[in-house]
C-alpha cells in the first residue's frame, strides 16, 4: 500500500488543484472584466454568431495590460485590455480582433479551455508523483527531470489545441465572410506588437507552435477550401 501512497496523494492534490484554480480564475475574471460594447467590434462579432446561428456571441475585456486572449473554462470569452487598446490606437484592426475572438470560440466549442484546467491540474500532480518516485533513486535531480518531461507534455498538448484553433477560426471567419486574411497579419506583426507592450508575450507564442508554421498551415487550408 505504501509503494502507491505517491501516486493516491498526487491523485487528490490535483482534484483539489482543479476545484481551487476553476474558483481562483472564476473570481479574478468577474472582479476585473466588463463586456465588450464596441460598436465597430459588436458588428463583427453579430456576423460571426449568425455564421454559428447562436443569437449572439458576448466577449468582455479583461483589465490586464498584456496583449492576449482567453477562453475561460465557463465558456467565456475574453480579450485583455492591452489588446483592446492597441484596437483603439490603431496597432491592431477591427478584423484582427475578430480573429482572435475566433479562435478563442475555437478554444472553447473544441473543448480545450475546460481540458487545459484539468490538464493543468493533471501535470501538476504527475509532477509531484514522478518527483516522489524518481527522488528515491535520483536525490536532487529527480526533481528536476519530472518537471522537465511534464514541462513537454504540456507544450506538445498546447502545440495541438494551438492548431485546431487556427482552423476553427479561419472556418469561422471564412464563412462569417472576413476571411483568414486577418489572421495571417496578426500573426505577422503580433511578436513585435507583444514586445513594445512591456515585452509581455501572449500565451499563443509561449510554447506554441512557430509563427510561420501557423501561417503556412492557414494558407494551406485557404487554397484547399478555394479548391473545394
Amino acid at each position: 500500500m505504501l509503494k502507491f501512497t505517491p501516486i493516491l496523494l498526487a491523485v487528490l492534490y490535483a482534484l483539489v488543484m482543479y476545484r481551487f484554480s476553476i474558483w481562483r480564475l472564476k473570481g479574478e475574471l468577474d472582479r476585473k472584466s466588463t463586456e465588450l460594447a464596441d460598436p465597430m467590434l459588436r458588428t463583427l462579432c453579430n456576423r460571426m454568431a449568425a455564421a454559428l446561428d447562436l443569437p449572439r456571441i458576448r466577449v468582455h475585456i479583461y483589465e490586464v495590460a498584456p496583449i492576449n486572449g482567453l477562453a475561460a473554462p465557463d465558456g467565456r470569452i475574453f480579450i485583455t485590455r492591452g489588446f483592446y487598446n492597441a484596437f483603439r490606437e490603431g496597432k491592431v484592426s477591427a478584423d484582427e480582433l475578430a480573429s482572435v475572438i475566433a479562435h478563442e470560440l475555437g478554444h472553447v466549442a473544441l473543448g480545450h479551455s475546460r481540458r487545459r484546467m484539468i490538464d493543468f491540474s493533471g501535470q501538476n500532480a504527475l509532477r509531484t508523483a514522478m518527483a516522489m518516485v524518481l527522488s528515491r533513486f535520483l536525490p536532487g535531480i529527480g526533481v528536476l527531470i519530472a518537471n522537465g518531461l511534464t514541462s513537454l507534455l504540456a507544450a506538445r498538448l498546447s502545440r495541438v489545441d494551438e492548431y485546431e484553433a487556427d482552423a476553427y477560426a479561419a472556418a469561422l471567419l471564412t464563412k462569417a465572410g472576413i476571411g483568414i486574411a486577418p489572421q495571417i497579419s496578426l500573426f505577422e506583426k503580433l511578436e513585435a506588437l507583444t514586445q513594445s507592450n512591456s515585452g509581455a508575450a501572449p500565451a499563443w507564442l509561449m510554447s506554441h507552435p512557430k509563427t510561420a508554421e501557423r501561417i503556412a498551415t492557414l494558407r494551406t487550408l485557404d487554397a484547399k477550401w478555394a479548391r473545394d
